[in-house]
């Protein structure tokens, strides 16, 4: 390997580095939902996710169950729809996170999936990061709407609405939301919102973060940095180049 292609790794590790540290404040306890008291299952009933409650009909699935052995709740065993159940619908053995993941009926039993988040700044701008997909319960047929509605205290955003085929899976997708905090204490929610009822819509979720909005000073300062070291690595190799 040349030394200017050494000098290129490093820098891009050191731009890895600098992105990671921009991004490494979550507030958020357990976002990827990887502590439980016993793995799959429905929280509240029969397990628990470290740092979260509900009352709802929401599930922790471990990875590779979900269209599998499934998770037991309190009306019994329940899977989705995946290859394991019998549609080909791309749904994959694990989150974008790799490990556990929440699936909650936005049509039954609702309640949502809270924590109280500490450390705020009032008047500051935070952002809510998470991973989520729109699935459905396996045996089960009909077209399916789901989305998420999340809020930190009074301040209430929603994705998208995502229309889902019968026995899909709709694939992934990174969501950040804004809020501004108005106390150094609130409360996180999310709430899987989907029809109809009878069919039932699952929301799921993984990868929850909370961290202050970068100020956009700091944003041009970490980016003039980023410009700046890359081009002390392209004018290092051409002096070295010119030397030689």
């Amino acid at each position: 390997m040349t030394k200017k292609a050494m000098a290129t790794i490093v820098s891009i590790g050191m731009l890895i580095g600098m992105l990671r540290a921009a991004h490494a404040n979550s507030l958020v306890t357990n976002g990827g939902f990887e502590l439980t008291t016993k793995g799959s299952g429905q929280m509240g009933f029969n397990t628990d996710a470290t740092g979260w409650t509900t009352t709802g009909y929401n599930f922790i699935f471990a990875p590779g169950t979900a269209d599998t052995t499934g998770a037991t709740g309190q009306y019994g065993g329940l899977t989705l729809w995946g290859p394991g159940t019998g549609s080909n619908n791309g749904l994959p053995k694990t989150s974008p996170t790799g490990g556990n993941f929440v699936a909650a009926d936005g049509a039954f039993q609702t309640a949502p999936i809270t924590q109280t988040i500490n450390g705020l700044i009032i008047g500051k701008s935070y952002t809510v990061g998470f991973d989520w997909a729109a699935a459905q319960q396996s045996g089960f047929n009909g077209d399916t709407t789901d989305q998420w509605v999340v809020a930190l205290g009074t301040e209430t955003h929603s994705t998208s609405v995502v229309n889902n085929v019968s026995h899909a899976f709709s694939g992934w997708q990174h969501q950040n939301l804004n809020y501004v905090a108005t106390s150094g204490s609130e409360v996180l929610s999310f709430l899987a919102n989907g029809t109809p009822t009878g069919v039932p819509p699952f929301a799921v979720l993984d990868g929850v973060s909370l961290e202050q909005t970068p100020e956009p000073t700091a944003m041009v300062a970490l980016f003039a940095g980023m410009i700046g070291l890359m081009l002390f690595v392209r004018r290092r190799s051409h002096t070295k180049k010119s030397i030689a």
